[in-house]
């Protein structure tokens, strides 16, 4: 999954970028509201953490040109405000949660995994195709109940072929949501990682998981082809 952080402590978004990084997500940082809304009108993130107290533009104008334009990525508002009013406010304009500063990263974590899920349409914390079966807070796979071993980004490729099981991922939308905006597009990374999967979680089973759409993409599905 890939998030953008917009935050002005730039501390505090590094922070939250190597610990979300170190979650299997992908992370994009900007630091100021005009540069937030350009990317999240521009690359297609599967969450967004917003901070309100943004230079340029703050976190609610730019919620609300987001919502205006039908933009509907989860959006999960940072802020040093504690009071009611705030949070109700955010709530209100189209936020899908709320955490005050400072917060417990393990809290957040939690909460951006939950709006995730819910904008996917997967509201249990674990997701299965056929024997496979992941576990989304744990961000752990098994396979006929032996726990396959992955890297952190083989794992969110894992992870974002399943949570779209059953359709064709293209290469180019791979690289969107699994890497970050610095990724070549004309790398092979893609098909690398697709490879090294399968050997883990296709080799040694009768029913093969992970199929092959020539010159389209890859996709996930228990039914044979």
């Amino acid at each position: 999954m890939k998030i953008l952080i917009v935050e002005d402590e730039q501390r505090l978004a590094a922070l939250l970028k190597k610990g979300l990084e170190e979650q299997s997500y992908a992370v994009d940082l900007c630091f100021d509201g005009e540069e937030g809304l350009y990317m999240a009108e521009t690359y297609p993130y599967d969450a967004v953490l917003l901070d309100v107290m943004l230079p340029q533009m703050d976190g609610f104008t730019v919620l609300d040109s987001l919502r205006k334009q039908g933009i509907d990525v989860p959006v999960l508002m940072l802020t040093a405000r504690t009071e009611v009013e705030s949070r109700v406010k955010g709530l209100n304009r189209g936020a899908d949660d709320y955490i005050p500063k400072p917060f417990d990263f393990t809290e957040l974590l939690a909460r951006l995994t939950a709006v995730i899920r819910r904008n996917k349409g997967q509201p249990a914390s674990t997701v299965q195709v056929a024997d496979l079966c992941l576990d989304l807070n744990a961000k752990t796979a098994t396979r006929a109940e032996k726990k396959i071993l992955l890297s952190a980004k083989e794992y969110a490729v894992l992870e974002y072929l399943v949570l779209n099981k059953g359709r064709v991922i293209s290469r180019t939308e791979f690289s969107e949501h699994v890497y970050d905006e610095n990724f070549d597009l004309d790398s092979n990374i893609i098909d690398v990682f697709i490879n090294k999967i399968r050997k883990k979680i296709d080799v040694g089973h009768e029913q093969k998981l992970i199929k092959t759409k020539r010159g389209v993409g890859y996709y996930i599905d228990k039914e044979e082809e």
